[in-house]
């Protein structure tokens, strides 16, 4: 009986300093995407042009990378406050940890180099090699076509420097020791030629992130089966319950009845100034979607994004709305 209890111990002990050296080595080893490119992206007034344009109205980035005003619909990004990150992402949105959207303006990444800012966007490893949140989309970034990613970086070096020291992420464990196991090397691709809408517009989608919120999540995480049905709770907003759209091309639940038409306008009523002026009143329903960057998405852009959306798999799901 004595051997069978060593025997165990021995077992056990074994067990512990394999969980040990594991989690020494996510700790310590990951993440390892390799080192930055050698990376001097030329900025050119088309690449900066465009870049603003994935920025604010496709990628989103200064949607969470700047100040926005909460009192009005649709939180609206302030103008002075451009880039200057700060936005956090916590328990309260479902999310394990206290998350920061880090500043993007030159008083951040002035010393970053082209090639780090490249791996950062696409694999999730920062300049000092600690592992990103995927809350900023790095797993599309990575399949995206590298010189819209050299777009956007032209256009954050324009930013004016705001000095704004952003908190530290804290993750919750085990979360942070799995995040370092999240990034991964990028593997470029071609933007798709607009005339393919369908292809085209999955990629505007891919950039968009639009698959991150209009799916049902747990803990931050997409769940299998439930992509584009909506029903992502976005926590409590003015008092109300918020949940994302199904927006998969099921006649009944979701927006299989739209007309080409119907969903352009969806995002273009946006882009009236008046959303934008109008403060929320007590007990005004606000809304996570940011449908005040979106409008500024071109329309043909909008059209190819629509085509996309009406070729995936229609989910029959009748989700609570968020409006």
């Amino acid at each position: 009986m004595r051997r069978f209890v060593r025997v165990i111990l021995i077992l056990v002990a074994i067990l512990l300093v394999l969980i040990l050296a594991t989690g020494l080595y996510v700790k310590k080893a990951l993440p390892n995407v390799g080192p930055p490119a050698d990376l001097k992206v030329e900025i050119t007034p088309a690449r900066v042009e465009r870049g603003k344009y994935l920025a604010f109205s496709v990628a989103g980035c200064m949607i969470c990378h700047s100040g926005r005003d909460e009192s009005r619909f649709g939180g609206p990004v302030v103008t002075n406050t451009l880039g200057k990150g700060g936005e956090v992402f916590g328990h309260e949105e479902g999310f394990p940890g206290e998350i920061y959207a880090s500043n993007l303006t030159p008083y951040h990444l002035g010393q970053w180099t082209d090639g780090e800012l490249l791996r950062a966007i696409t694999t999730g490893e920062s300049r000092d090699g600690h592992a990103l949140f995927p809350i900023m989309n790095y797993p599309a970034y990575g399949k995206l076509d590298s010189e819209d990613v050299f777009s956007i970086i032209a256009y954050l070096r324009t930013l004016t420097a705001i000095p704004n020291d952003v908190a530290a992420t804290t993750l919750d464990f085990p979360v942070n020791l799995i995040v370092n196991t999240m990034p991964a090397k990028a593997s470029f691709a071609t933007r798709p030629d607009s005339t393919d809408a369908v292809a085209y517009g999955g990629y505007l989608v891919k950039m968009a992130s639009c698959v991150e919120c209009h799916s049902k999540a747990d803990k931050g995480k997409i769940i299998a089966g439930t992509e584009f049905g909506g029903g992502r709770d976005f926590g409590p907003s003015a008092g109300k319950e918020m949940y994302s759209a199904n927006i998969t091309p099921d006649k009944e639940t979701g927006i299989g009845n739209w007309t080409l038409e119907l969903f352009i306008r969806a995002f273009k009523q946006y882009a009236d100034s008046g959303y934008v002026l109008k403060p929320l009143a007590a007990g005004d329903r606000g809304t996570p979607m940011p449908w005040l960057a979106y409008a500024g998405m071109r329309e043909g852009d909008l059209s190819a994004m629509y085509a996309y959306l009406q070729s995936v798999k229609p989910i029959h799901d009748d989700v609570k709305k968020m409006r």
